[in-house]
């Protein structure tokens, strides 16, 4: 283990308003690069008091408040080490691999998180990784969140990464995502035409914008609507940061469940208590943004033929979307 040279100190107030959360679900939404796995284990090691004293993860965070969490901090390893970690692989030949990315796992490895991170996987799953990036990304194409679930597409070397990052760097790729949104839509199916930039307020959110940031289109297609929400289909046209999170956050529908965006405050149903109970279990089921990736299409690079790719809904959507 990594002598620890540092740590990193979280204060937060809980302001007014603020619903029943437990502690390790609020930290792992409110603290920047860990899981929720690691939160528990900063609880368990009184590395975290509330109001002066140590709690369990269990605690039903409070308006007023004073959380005050003490992250140590481990140096960058010289090399990504590989990992045991089980990989649900959904296609693999001697070009790429297809991976099904679970929530709460990181995609490379980076600041704080150094283990555990798909790439950990990857290197213990595959000597054959390409190497067009620095060596803590190898393989990698393109990321999803951290807590956004689904698939990804990892090259097995540079040549066959090139002619996939240009298909993605051209948008030509077809990438589906469902969701779980709030509200019932006007339109059920619609175009979302908004430049998305990174926020003044805070650095590690993004904004919509009218004249700064780039340019994001999402196409979205209602499924099935429920009573304060609806399941959605959503494609990609560009691939900006957060872009489905903003995009509907932006229209008034924010991923359910979503900490950064507005998805864990109640847009609608909060005026009768009956139904505003009901609503904060089913963010207890759902601690993460309800948003996953689908399918995913794009020429194969050698065959030069268009392959699509499809998953399953995990199981904390499915589960989500059995109550609704």
């Amino acid at each position: 283990m990594s002598e620890i040279i540092s740590e990193k100190k979280y204060e937060f107030l809980i302001p007014e308003g603020k619903q029943k959360e437990r502690l390790d679900v609020f930290l792992t939404n409110s603290v920047e690069n860990t899981t929720r796995s690691k939160v528990q284990k900063l609880i368990e090691s009184k590395n975290v008091t509330v109001n002066g004293k140590f709690v369990k993860a269990s605690y039903l965070v409070q308006p007023n408040d004073v959380i005050i969490a003490t992250h140590p901090i481990t140096p960058r390893p010289e090399k990504v080490e590989p990992e045991d970690i089980p990989l649900n692989i959904v296609y693999e030949d001697e070009y790429f691999l297809i991976i099904n990315k679970p929530a709460g796992m990181v995609t490379h490895p980076a600041y704080a998180n150094y283990t555990g991170t798909l790439v950990n996987a990857l290197l213990y799953h595959s000597n054959k990784l390409s190497n067009i990036n620095e060596e803590f990304r190898p393989g990698i194409v393109h990321r999803i969140d951290k807590e956004t679930s689904g698939l990804l597409v990892v090259a097995k070397d540079d040549w066959t990464h090139a002619k996939l990052a240009e298909q993605f760097s051209k948008h030509t790729t077809e990438r589906e995502y469902w969701a779980v949104a709030w509200g019932i839509f006007k339109e059920r199916k619609g175009e979302i035409n908004q430049n998305i930039a990174r926020s003044k307020k805070d650095r590690k959110k993004f904004t919509h914008s009218q004249t700064e940031g780039k340019t994001a289109t999402t196409l979205y297609d209602v499924i099935t609507e429920y009573d304060f929400t609806s399941l959605v289909k959503l494609n990609l046209k560009t691939g900006r940061t957060h872009q489905i999170r903003v995009h509907l956050s932006y229209i008034n529908h924010p991923v359910f469940g979503d900490p950064t965006y507005g998805g864990r405050e109640l847009v609608c149903g909060s005026s009768l208590p009956k139904i505003k109970n009901r609503l904060h279990n089913l963010l207890k089921i759902m601690p993460r943004q309800a948003l996953h990736a689908k399918t995913l299409g794009f020429i194969h690079p050698k065959k030069n033929e268009f392959v699509m790719f499809d998953s399953e809904l995990p199981e904390d959507m499915k589960t989500l979307i059995s109550k609704l």
